[in-house]
């Protein structure tokens, strides 16, 4: 069928109902009437912050997605799937095991071993520190005390009267031990027994501080097993003090702090030595000499004593507060590391625990704590490996969720270069689980871009899906010169870009900012040329005015959005100049000696030029004619070269 003609085609425009229809129904579609005031501004508010992409931003976009990097964003109708990060890594949390399933109570002990108990009559003075006291000894201690310094007083007052209290004090102890030698004359030798049966079933074993000098001479000495067992009884006690379960079955107290603080402090220092020689181990042994020992009878013997010391040890790193003593333990948690690998549940609350300390604690536990995962990952096989990736992994990214102060952006980085060093320790096995958490990323960044609905732009503005970025260049950056990363990088350049292009507003000046510092960075390790110069000089297009307040001062470390008052403040006017000169900077310094260096030079220098000449502020004016004058001498270097 031919064409129409001209006077038919005009005939039909005005007369066909099939036109006539068509044209209400597009008439309806775009005249609608304006909303309510403040409907109005959100929308011109959104519009502002996440904008209409340009069309040759737009022509970006369907490149990335005919190449496969970016999925069909014109196909609006997809629901909105909720896609977490650190759901992308499963593991098995469960702590049930063989080695696990005896209850963590004390071992059994040799009546017949001597303990002297010298130091008994110190008891009174200062078991109110070294035992958990119900309320009703603690108000009869209360009333000792105040009676103990008025009678201090009184001394002071009265040598005649101290000299008194002496010779009373001689005669009740004479009378005493009379009364107790008469009563014992007078029972049989079953009653003695079963009262002292019950007495020590009610009262406990006293561990004074010079019975525990006496068994840890003795284990040091003779590697005695029941000293050993003996003080393994007392360290547990040591570390459940306090705990409400153990005050159930509190068969050691503890006269004076002193006796408390040396089995402590033996047990952290010397256990670990005391083990390895009873079952003959060096001090650098390898976990296949302990996987021979399990099979021998030494093992059966010293088995239950080495995990009665690392069950009390960690039940110590999830009770102990101070930094210095959770420092010292966990120093002498990583001298048996070795050990912790024969029982598995204990292993992985190991490192639930180091985990939990590395991510909360500070300089010096954090440090120690990571070195105790660094131990693990690079000792034990492949299969522990993952573990301590997958469990690092998450836990870096529920503790980045929140960087609003300089500490906690200091911390934030100290995590992120933490784990890029356990990264290294296997790129190989790394590179394949970043291929899956950069996926992921990409996945969250298409849905924001596909959908533009408010819940899939904040998934990506948040400082969760910014560190998991940074992260992964970071580790892409130190390992990429001696491994091949290139499929990364590549996926890495795509999310950044895609980045950049959802929030071209000034108010995310913070985040563009960051993604050509990312962009930089991978282009000074990988030696790849990014092009990032179209991404700077948008940033001086976000001067709002010349003049203007000094507002209230802000970093873009710590921040992803600034508030709209900022924004005609001199402070970001300030902070736009100064970013753009130092981003161009420092990514001309890296391609100044290269062969196209005057043709990408070219358009920003002409730039700058041009804004020099609009600007009317001083300050602005000098910062960027400093910088014109410099790439022109570089410029002209290269040019003469040629």
């Amino acid at each position: 069928m031919g064409k129409l003609g001209k006077r038919a085609r005009k005939f039909a425009k005005k007369n066909l109902q099939s036109v006539l229809k068509r044209k209400r129904q597009l008439k309806s579609m775009f005249k609608k009437k304006a909303s309510k005031k403040n409907e109005q501004d959100d929308i011109e508010e959104q519009e502002e912050d996440i904008g209409v992409l340009p069309k040759n931003e737009q022509d970006d976009i369907e490149e990335q997605e005919d190449i496969g990097v970016l999925p069909n964003v014109r196909d609006k109708g997809q629901d909105l799937v909720n896609f977490s990060l650190d759901a992308v890594f499963t593991d098995d949390d469960s702590d049930a095991d063989d080695d696990d399933s005896d209850s963590d109570e004390y071992l059994p002990e040799d009546s017949s071993l001597d303990v002297p108990q010298s130091d008994s009559e110190n008891y009174l003075e200062d078991n109110s520190r070294a035992s958990a006291l119900s309320s009703q000894n603690r108000e009869i201690y209360l009333e000792l005390a105040k009676k103990r310094k008025k009678l201090d007083r009184s001394k002071q007052k009265d040598p005649k009267f101290s000299k008194f209290l002496e010779i009373y004090d001689k005669e009740l102890k004479s009378l005493r031990n009379k009364e107790a030698y008469s009563d014992e004359d007078d029972m049989s030798v079953d009653e003695t027994q079963s009262m002292n049966e019950n007495t020590q079933n009610n009262e406990g074993k006293f561990l004074t501080s010079s019975a525990v000098d006496y068994l840890c001479q003795l284990v040091s000495e003779k590697q005695s097993l029941s000293a050993l067992t003996s003080l393994l009884n007392g360290y547990w006690a040591v570390c459940h003090y306090g705990v409400e379960s153990s005050l159930n079955n509190d068969s050691h107290r503890f006269p004076s702090s002193e006796a408390f603080s040396k089995i402590l402090m033996f047990m952290l220092n010397e256990a670990d030595d005391i083990f390895r020689k009873l079952l003959g181990l060096s001090s650098n042994f390898r976990k296949e000499k302990l996987s021979e020992l399990k099979n021998s009878s030494k093992w059966d013997t010293v088995k239950p004593l080495i995990k009665s010391y690392l069950r009390s040890t960690l039940f110590l790193l999830n009770q102990v507060t101070e930094t210095e003593i959770l420092a010292f333990s966990l120093a002498r948690v990583r001298a048996s590391t070795m050990f912790f690998v024969a029982f598995p549940s204990l292993l992985r609350r190991l490192i639930k625990a180091a985990l939990q300390l590395w991510a909360t604690g500070g300089d010096s536990v954090s440090t120690h704590a990571f070195l105790i995962i660094l131990e693990l990952a690079s000792v034990c096989n492949s299969d522990w490996f993952d573990t301590c990736f997958i469990k690092t992994y998450k836990s870096f990214i529920g503790h980045c969720q929140f960087v609003e102060q300089p500490v906690q952006l200091k911390h934030v980085q100290y995590l992120r270069d933490s784990f890029v060093k356990l990264c290294s320790l296997d790129v190989q096995k790394s590179s394949k689980k970043a291929m899956v958490s950069i996926q992921q990323l990409a996945k969250i960044l298409h849905q924001g871009l596909q959908t533009k609905k408010k819940e899939a732009v904040k998934n990506i503005c948040s400082w969760q899906y910014i560190n998991c970025v940074d992260l992964w260049v970071s580790f892409i950056s130190a390992n990429i010169c001696d491994y091949d990363l290139q499929t990364s990088v590549f996926m890495v350049i795509q999310i950044i870009n895609g980045m950049a292009l959802l929030f071209p507003g000034p108010r995310y000046l913070p985040l563009r900012v960051k993604c050509i510092q990312w962009l930089n960075q991978l282009s000074s390790s990988s030696g790849i040329f990014i092009p990032v110069v179209s991404l700077i000089l948008d940033v001086l297009e976000y001067k709002s005015g010349d003049g203007g307040k000094y507002g209230k001062a802000f970093s873009l470390s710590t921040v992803v959005k600034l508030p709209k008052h900022c924004l005609k403040s001199r402070n970001f006017q300030e902070q736009c100049i100064l970013s753009a000169i130092e981003l161009l900077s420092t990514h001309f310094a890296q391609w100044s000696h290269h062969i196209s260096f005057p043709e990408l030079s070219t358009i920003p220098l002409i730039r700058l030029r041009k804004f020099h000449e609009i600007t009317t502020i001083e300050s602005f004016k000098r910062v960027v004619k400093r910088f014109v004058d410099q790439l022109s001498v570089v410029l002209k270097e290269q040019m003469a070269y040629r």
